[in-house]
């Protein structure tokens, strides 16, 4: 585990419209939900968190290290923010083998083929995902499940300290996001990353939701320690389903500060 800490503001503007971010928590958990309504800011946050956009002000630090702050006039760019990121698209080269989407990574700009380590360290991914089959297939003929191990290797392949998930499981039909999801926790054992993860399935949070951060209209309405919540929910006899207790937790109440 190791300490996420959030704390931005974002003003985007389109086309005459304006949309402003106020995003603040922290968590030392392995998985964090960000949970609420499209457009209210979660995919702007992991932008934010990769170095995709900057923020006015705030800051940005994960395992004690300082990505953003801009008070010290701190931003760490893209490349070496170590953040390993999976778009909802997935975003596979699709000119590119399963083999080279999961290498390019580790490849600079002018480096021609796979080097003899690069190569070895693609196998170890490959066969870490179940995918050597795989290896000289060409993004189109995958299913849907396959490409999301692809990117999962991709952004993983660098041993990133962080890895953000936005929506992982969205284009997913239901029997595979049960199975994907057993997937995910598997190799977020196995390489040891924390994950920040956005969603809005209820399952998500509920196999995932360690630290929950609820957004709403641009703002961070409350964090909860979402799986503490759970449990002493069952022990109490309770037992509400999670989109109950998400439904109690959405409603106007007090932040909720843990480790």
């Amino acid at each position: 585990m190791i300490d996420i800490e959030v704390d931005i503001c974002k003003t985007v503007t389109d086309r005459g419209r304006c949309f402003s971010l106020r995003a603040c928590f922290d968590s030392r958990n392995d998985f964090i939900v960000l949970f609420g309504p499209s457009g209210s800011g979660k995919s702007l946050t992991l932008q934010a968190i990769a170095g995709l956009v900057t923020p006015e002000s705030g800051s940005i630090r994960v395992g004690g290290r300082t990505l953003f702050d801009s008070g010290r006039r701190i931003s760490v760019p893209i490349q070496q923010r170590n953040v390993g990121y999976l778009f909802q698209d997935y975003a596979l080269f699709p000119h590119l083998t399963v083999a080279e989407n999961i290498g390019f990574g580790l490849k600079s700009w002018w480096q021609p083929g796979m080097p003899p380590r690069m190569r070895e360290r693609v196998g170890e991914m490959l066969e870490v995902f179940e995918i050597q089959r795989q290896a000289d297939a060409l993004p189109r003929d995958l299913s849907g499940g396959q490409r999301q191990r692809v990117a999962l290797a991709r952004a993983l392949i660098r041993k990133p300290d962080l890895l953000l998930l936005d929506e992982p499981f969205a284009a997913l039909n239901p029997l595979l996001r049960a199975r994907m999801r057993g997937e995910l926790m598997r190799i977020q054992q196995q390489f040891q990353v924390p994950v920040l993860l956005i969603t809005h399935d209820e399952d998500d949070v509920e196999a995932f939701g360690e630290t929950l951060v609820l957004y709403d209209a641009g703002c961070v309405r409350s964090v909860w320690p979402f799986k503490k919540l759970r449990q002493s929910d069952r022990e109490s006899g309770t037992d509400q389903t999670a989109g109950e207790l998400l439904l109690g937790l959405s409603l106007p109440a007090h932040t909720a500060a843990f480790a």
